[in-house]
Order: C-alpha cells, then sequence, then structure tokens
C-alpha cells in the first residue's frame, strides 16, 4: 500500500515510456524525482530535463561513463573475443539501474526506484515474497531482461508500466499531458551502437581485428573463408558466402584453430544446455528438477523444459523437444507461469 507522498527515484532517458511512468506515480501519490544516467554520451538529457520542468519533478543529471564502461563495454567487448554473444542491457539493468541508481536512492534517503520497464512487481502469497511478473502488454514485455536484479530490490522496484495494455494508451495519456516526446519513436538499437553497426563498433573501440579464416562443416570439410569469427553469430545464415546444395547456418567456433563452423538446419537444433552466473528470485535454490518454460532469447518464444542444479552455480536444462540457436552469452531465462524464476548465462 502506497503512503502518502512515499518517495521514489525514477529512472528518466527523455523517452514517452519514462515520461509516462512520472505521471502514472504522481497520480499514485509519489514524490518523484527524477534521474537521467549520462553512459555514453547519447542520452536525450535535454528532452529528460524537460519532462520533469513540465510536471514538477526534480531532475538530476549523473555520470555513470566510467561504470557503464567497465561493466557493459568491456564486457560486451571482452564476451566477443571469446566467440559468445552479449546482451549489454542486461549487464546495465544490473550494474547501472539497479546499481548505480540504488546507491543515488539511497543516499537521497528515497526508498524506492522506478523504471519505464514493461513489467510487474507484485507480492506473491505462494512465494513468500515480491515476485517480478510479465507486462500485461506482453508483446512490449520486458521481463526476460529484469531476471539478474538484484534480490534486495524485490518490492523495492516499481514498473509502472506492468499494468498498461498497449503502447498507444501511453502515447495517448503523453498527450493528454501535452508532453512533445508523446509521439517520439522508440529505440531499437543498443543505446551505444545507435547506428546498429556492432563490428564497426568492436573494431574502432578494441584491439578485436578481421582475421581471415577456414569456414569447415561437422565433417571437417573447408567450404570458404571468413573474416573474423567476432563478425558471426550462432544461426546466422546470410553472409556467409557460401554455395552449397543446402541452406547453411553458423552452429559454433573452432577458437583455437580460427575456424568458423557451418552446418545444415538440422545441426542447430540441441536438446540441452549448461546455464551458469545464476541469479534465482523466486525461490533460493533448486533441490530437485522443476518445469519451467525457458527464453533463450530477448526475441525467442519460450520452451517447455526441466532444469536441475548439477553444481553450486550451473544449471542443466532439458528442453522438451529440441531448440534452435542456442547462443552461448545469451541469457536463459526461466518462468512458472507469468513470474520470473530467474536465470543466467548461456555456457
Amino acid at each position: 500500500m502506497v503512503k502518502k507522498k512515499d518517495k521514489v527515484l525514477l529512472g528518466m532517458s527523455g523517452g514517452v515510456d519514462s515520461a509516462v511512468s512520472a505521471i502514472l506515480l504522481q497520480e499514485q501519490g509519489y514524490e518523484v524525482y527524477g534521474v537521467t544516467l549520462k553512459l555514453w554520451g547519447q542520452e536525450k538529457v535535454e528532452d529528460a530535463e524537460k519532462i520533469c520542468k513540465k510536471l514538477g519533478i526534480e531532475h538530476y543529471n549523473i555520470d555513470a561513463k566510467k561504470e557503464f564502461k567497465e561493466y557493459v563495454i568491456d564486457d560486451f567487448i571482452c564476451k566477443y573475443k571469446t566467440n559468445q554473444t552479449p546482451n549489454p542491457c542486461i549487464e546495465c539493468n544490473k550494474y547501472l539501474k539497479f546499481g548505480s541508481m540504488y546507491e543515488l536512492a539511497h543516499k537521497m534517503g528515497i526508498e524506492y526506484l522506478a523504471t519505464g520497464h514493461y513489467a510487474k512487481m507484485e507480492y506473491s502469497e505462494k512465494y513468500g515474497r515480491y515476485v517480478i511478473k510479465k507486462a500485461k502488454n506482453l508483446v512490449k514485455d520486458q521481463s526476460y531482461v529484469l531476471y539478474n536484479m538484484p534480490k534486495n530490490l524485490l518490492g523495492k522496484v516499481i514498473f509502472p508500466l506492468g499494468e498498461i495494455e498497449s503502447k498507444e494508451k501511453i502515447r495517448e495519456i503523453a498527450r493528454n499531458y501535452n508532453l512533445q516526446v508523446a509521439n517520439k519513436p522508440d529505440s531499437e538499437d543498443i543505446c551505444f551502437i545507435p547506428d546498429g553497426d556492432y563490428k564497426k563498433f568492436l573494431e574502432e573501440n578494441s584491439d578485436i581485428q578481421p582475421k581471415n579464416g577456414k569456414i569447415i562443416n561437422t565433417k571437417g570439410e573447408v567450404l570458404g573463408e571468413h573474416q573474423g569469427l567476432y563478425r558471426y553469430t550462432i544461426g546466422q545464415r546470410k553472409g556467409l558466402g557460401i554455395a552449397y546444395s543446402e541452406p547453411l547456418y553458423v552452429i559454433g567456433f573452432n577458437t583455437d584453430k580460427n575456424e568458423l563452423v557451418v552446418g545444415i538446419e538440422n545441426e542447430l537444433y540441441k536438446s540441452e544446455m549448461l546455464v551458469n552466473n545464476l541469479n534465482l528470485l523466486l525461490i533460493d535454490e533448486i533441490p530437485n528438477s522443476i518445469k519451467v518454460l525457458v527464453k533463450t532469447r530477448y526475441s525467442a518464444k519460450e520452451y517447455p523444459a526441466t532444469i536441475k542444479m548439477i553444481e553450486k552455480d550451473t544449471i542443466k536444462v532439458k528442453f522438451d523437444n529440441p531448440v534452435a540457436r542456442i547462443t552461448p552469452g545469451q541469457s536463459a531465462v526461466f518462468y512458472i507461469e507469468d513470474m520470473v524464476l530467474g536465470g543466467g548465462k548461456i555456457v
């Protein structure tokens, strides 16, 4: 139950989602403070400041570029160096939005954090704790990227957009308040790679450079030449430059020999995988096998599976039916019904 004028620190990007989050929080009786984290020089600070001024909200700019480079950029580069495919938004949420932002809130004596993510935070009588649940708007649901939230923040983070059924409804609320960002387009790219060219970013910001090598199939036959393993990801079909009797897909990497391994479609499928770097939210441990639904990447659908702890920080996932494009470095997130059980990194 919200007390009169509970304080909440809201992350504000300058977009319509965080703007409407501020409006909804005010309508619910919160005293809202806005903060924009300066991460990579692309933030629309002016838009966030204008929104806060119009809504009568104190706004703060926090320079988090050092932390962003350490926890997000460096991790992004490191993953590609080891032929993994990272999800930088998950690292940013863990270390910046629910790390640096929480520290700021604590210093300001503010109890709650809020973000414009599409998700819900609700108390579960069954599990005796606050749980992260899917948003009402399943098309926009972002619960997948929230699994890495520190456990101590359960119940301390508010997702004002969780019950909004559509993006158009959010824009309508913004228009009713005459906010200029009402029709601002959504950002689809990685924030520090606005043009979407991650290969160019890696080459300009690290020592990763093109290095030709062999493209082989699972029989060891040489089929062509690649231009650097970092340029490819599991499941990729286009851009291989190989003429073959069947469509070919990237299915793996032989790092020691600098070889790209390709195969036909049925070689993309796996019946099981390992997941480590775990963060369990719904329960504290997994004593036995549990039936769950698994998302293997943000844009993937959910797959039924059984999970079991095989080591202290490692889960074995057995899919009911084989699943394609299992990609090391991506996160696997486990659901029970519409609740986030937890997740980890695919090995």
